[in-house]
This record gives C-alpha cells, sequence and structure tokens, in this order.
C-alpha cells in the first residue's frame, strides 16, 4: 500500500511537470491526483489483461500519467487549488472607508 501511495506522488508529480503551464495545487492534491491516475492505469492494464490492478507494469505505468494528466487538467479548469490574488491592505482599507 504505501509503494501504491508513493507511486501515486510520482505520477502526480510526473503529471504537473506534463502539462504545461503552472498549477496552483498542493502536494496533498497531487498526491490524490496521482493515486487516482495509477488506479485507472491499474484498471485499464487489468482490461487488457497486461496485469494485476495492484502491480506495477508499463502500460498500467503509461495509463496512469496520461489519467493523472486529465485528471489536473479538469480539475484546473473547474479551478479547484486556485486562490485568489492576496489582498493588500491598502486596498481593504480603501474599501471600508467607502
Amino acid at each position: 500500500m504505501i509503494g501504491f501511495i508513493v507511486f501515486g506522488l510520482v505520477v502526480g508529480l510526473i503529471a504537473r511537470l506534463v502539462l504545461p503551464g503552472r498549477q496552483r495545487i498542493g502536494l496533498a492534491l497531487t498526491l490524490l491526483l496521482g493515486v487516482l491516475g495509477s488506479v485507472v492505469g491499474g484498471t485499464v492494464a487489468s482490461a487488457l489483461g497486461t496485469g494485476d490492478i495492484w502491480e506495477l507494469n508499463f502500460l498500467g505505468a503509461i495509463v496512469a500519467v496520461l489519467a493523472s494528466v486529465g485528471l489536473l487538467a479538469v480539475a484546473e479548469a473547474a479551478g479547484i487549488g486556485a486562490r485568489d490574488e492576496p489582498r493588500s491592505l491598502e486596498r481593504e482599507r480603501g474599501r471600508l472607508r467607502r
């Protein structure tokens, strides 16, 4: 199970490297997307008969990265992990005076 989590983190990090631009997500969301991508990759590899969902194989790893890139793109489009610009103190003071 620990190996699955570590592999999910690696897959999530690779997905962030593959997807162009800066992603504003933390390590926890990277891990979650990587683990979800790994489950998808393992399921596809199992369906094609190249291994079990819990086995590490080449096809499952490639599909896991592709699935994680897709999940990351969807999360980014949905605004998950996006932060508002930090508000300056002067702007807040001006808003309070009005």
